[in-house]
């Protein structure tokens, strides 16, 4: 079965941004966080992850800054209450995660943060586990549908700390 989006994962990494699963129009166009009120590009840019403000469609680009993707769900899209049950695979984030070993894994979102350790509730920042060496994290979701728990503090607490992990 192919995935919506592709992954971009690969050793190596300073951050693994890890979604529930793409957006309607993101899997229509085939790029992460395109949605039109998704603030996922801005963020990363105004807490300084990137140099300049990078297009959805650009999303590969994030490799020459040691950023990858995925989701929980790589076969759904669409809103997280529309998604099916069991759609999404924990088992095969955390295989990847051991074997790639990025500095940190965030999940953008407690959707994807609570599809991943099987519980709620989940608070935002950085989390106790961890697999092998890989930091976790919890921020709050980019999406537009989402605007009401919308912080940008934690984003940046997670940009320093990848900062500080990078240069160490």
């Amino acid at each position: 079965m192919t995935h919506i989006l592709e992954d971009l994962l690969r050793p190596n990494l300073r951050l693994v941004i890890c979604g529930t699963a793409a957006g309607t129009h993101s899997a229509r166009i085939g790029a992460y966080y395109a949605g039109p009120g998704n603030k996922f590009w801005r963020t990363i840019h105004v807490i300084g992850l990137t140099p300049h403000l990078v297009a959805p469609k650009e999303w590969r680009s994030l490799d020459a800054f040691r950023i990858g993707f995925t989701d929980m769900a790589k076969h759904h899209f669409g809103m997280d209450k529309d998604l099916p049950a069991g759609c999404f695979d924990a088992g095969r984030l955390r295989a990847v995660m051991e074997e790639i070993q990025p500095g940190v894994l965030a999940f953008n979102g407690k959707a994807a943060a609570q599809a991943f350790f099987g519980r709620k509730p989940i608070d935002y920042g950085r989390r106790e586990e961890r697999i092998g060496t890989t930091a976790i994290w919890v921020l709050p979701s980019t999406s537009g549908a989402a605007s009401g728990a919308w912080r940008i503090g934690p984003w940046q607490e997670l940009a320093d700390a990848v900062r500080a992990t990078s240069a160490g």
